[in-house]
């Protein structure tokens, strides 16, 4: 089984067009059965409401709330305790990014069988402004040179992995730097890291909770991104006494 978590916060418009895009993926998957795990991080306006009316309807997915918005990683975390796939995967509510390289991920490990438990799939974005594609050299130069591993690309999604990897996971932060920690998790494990090309297209509904275009919000996330990384590079290093 594929299990996919969604984090939803305030992200009652997009659910709908959510849920058909997963829909049309569910049934061209080799895997015998597929989840949708849509998880209200503590939203304040119909998030919830929207989720139960598609739940009605859709007979694979699966329900999860959060009372409290605790952070977008929260929010997957609570999602993966959840499923009940033996492939975990995660992707964001805005449709930005396309939800049908599951597929792409699909096929690789159809074609891999069980050396593919070794591989950590992601994806890796195009079509994006020159500005964001900048930032995001420099971030994987930084998270690179400080934690001594290939980084790139890092906030990309989706993202897949198999439940062995999962199992690894200890002190995870609950913020935007999971991706991050998950990331670095399957460098330190050995695994072979598959990215797949996907086209960033502009959110449809709703308002990014952190990249409004602005410098100001640019460099909040670069501060507390070298935040998260030090609290990161030493919960590893604390496991690894």
């Amino acid at each position: 089984m594929i299990s996919v978590v969604v984090p939803c916060y305030n992200e009652e418009k997009n659910i709908h067009g959510l849920v058909v895009r997963f829909a049309d993926i569910a049934g061209k998957l080799s895997a015998e059965c597929f989840e949708l795990v849509l998880v209200d991080n503590g939203s304040s306006d119909g998030t919830s409401a929207a989720i139960d009316t598609e739940i009605q309807n859709f007979g694979f997915i699966k329900k999860v709330s959060v009372t409290e918005n605790k952070g977008y990683g929260f929010g997957v975390l609570e999602g993966l305790k959840a499923c009940g796939g033996e492939w975990l995967g995660w992707i964001h509510a805005d449709l930005q990014l396309p939800p049908e390289a599951f597929l792409e991920f699909d096929r690789i490990i159809k074609e891999n069988q069980d050396k593919a438990r070794n591989i950590f799939f992601k994806g890796r974005r195009r079509n994006r402004p020159f500005s964001d594609a900048f930032f995001t050299i420099g971030m994987g130069i930084f998270e690179s040179l400080y934690f001594g591993a290939r980084l790139w690309d890092i906030y990309a999604q989706p993202t897949l992995l198999h439940r062995n990897l999962y199992e690894k996971i200890s002190s995870p932060p609950y913020d935007f730097s999971l991706d991050l920690y998950m990331y670095l998790l399957a460098r330190k494990s050995g695994m072979t890291v598959r990215r797949v090309p996907v086209v960033q297209q502009k959110r449809e509904e709703g308002k990014s909770s952190w990249n409004n275009g602005k410098l100001r919000a640019r460099m909040n996330f670069v501060k507390n991104t070298i935040v998260s990384s030090i609290r990161i590079k030493s919960a590893f290093g604390s496991n690894e006494k």
